[in-house]
């Protein structure tokens, strides 16, 4: 079905071109799944489209996401022919039981391997991925990961809390009692780790989830936060106007058929409401080392919600789990281990 997505995905982008501004397109992302089992023929094509459809003296950032046993110098190199300046790899483990265990196709080798190919062929804007958290890890093994990830020298990683998605494999294995979920305490001690080991490595903790290089953040990622506008195709892709957001069915085969043979478009949409889009507002950029700014909030949102934010923000100031500088909110250290409930707390239910 390969060669039937990249042309749905091709007639998608011409049904929808009209939704986006054309000319203030800065990042493309080729993401979502396993984008290097494509052939280099068949990224060539989806690329080739593009470039002939968008200015690409204007993209910034070009990433690509790939698999470590994926990775050959021809294949990046084929990339960076596209205009691909940017790699997202999912390693998540140097730790070869744990990889067994979550299925992954590569080794700790391979992966090791993977990054120095790339660097070979040209591509130095390198990010990884690393989960934590697994049932079979231990704070040993993952700070061994951890080290493993610095040594690799990539510019940007990373890190996610295991979570158990309902009918994954793992989430039916915890549910049967073959494996015990890694407890709450090792997990707080694991994310404690990797802000000390990855601080101290110069990696800046600029989301609660990613680390970077100074000047490495991913530009696509913060345009999300930013609640700046995108077009996202394919299958299960989301998209964004400013006011409304559009969600592609989660089957391919649906997916192609609505796309290719009924020629229309494949989403379903939803109106936000102006205390959704706040709401989303405060879960988004809370979750960055820039926090929210009060001037934004009262511009986008006006006084009752920028009142409402200052009113609800106040016992966490004062406990120190969230501070204000410069007109700006933001988690403390000891905030980012209570965010979800914070973000909670500061949202608006009418």
């Amino acid at each position: 079905m390969v060669d039937k997505y990249i042309d749905a995905l091709i007639e998608e982008f011409k049904i929808r071109i009209h939704e986006i501004d054309n000319n203030n397109i800065t990042t493309i992302y080729i993401g979502g799944g396993t984008p290097s089992q494509l052939t280099p023929t068949q990224i060539d094509k989806l690329v080739t489209f593009l470039n002939s459809n968008l200015d690409f003296s204007k993209i910034e950032e070009f990433t690509i996401e790939v698999n470590p046993d994926d990775v050959t110098y021809d294949y990046i190199k084929k990339c960076i022919s596209l205009g691909i300046n940017r790699v997202s790899m999912g390693i998540q483990s140097f730790v070869d039981k744990e990889l067994r265990f979550i299925n992954r196709r590569h080794n700790s080798t391979q992966a090791q391997q993977a990054v120095a190919t790339i660097k070979q062929a040209g591509i130095t804007n390198i990010s990884i991925d690393l989960i934590y958290g697994l049932p079979l890890q231990t704070i040993d093994s993952w700070k061994y990961s951890i080290k493993r990830a610095i040594e690799m020298d990539v510019p940007h990683i990373s890190c996610y809390n295991l979570s158990y998605e309902e009918g994954t494999p793992i989430y039916n294995m915890r549910k049967l009692g073959k494996i015990t979920e890694c407890s709450e305490d090792d997990c707080i001690l694991m994310y404690e780790t990797l802000i000390k080991e990855l601080s101290a490595a110069g990696y800046e903790h600029y989301e609660i989830s990613n680390y970077a290089k100074p000047k490495h953040y991913s530009k696509h990622n913060s345009n999300y936060w930013n609640l700046t506008p995108y077009l996202g195709l394919g299958a299960s892709a989301h998209s964004f106007d400013g006011t409304t957001r559009r969600y592609n069915p989660t089957s391919i085969s649906e997916y192609i058929k609505k796309i290719t043979e009924l020629h229309k478009v494949a989403y379903d949409e939803e109106h936000e409401t102006i205390y959704e889009r706040y709401n989303e507002y405060i879960m988004i950029n809370l979750r960055t080392m820039w926090g929210i700014n009060l001037n934004t909030i009262k511009e986008l949102f006006g006084d009752t919600l920028t009142n409402h934010l200052i009113k609800y923000s106040r016992k966490f100031i004062v406990c120190g789990q969230l501070q204000e500088v410069n007109n700006r909110i933001t988690l403390t250290e000891q905030g980012i281990m209570l965010s979800d409930y914070i973000i909670r707390n500061l949202m608006y239910l009418p």
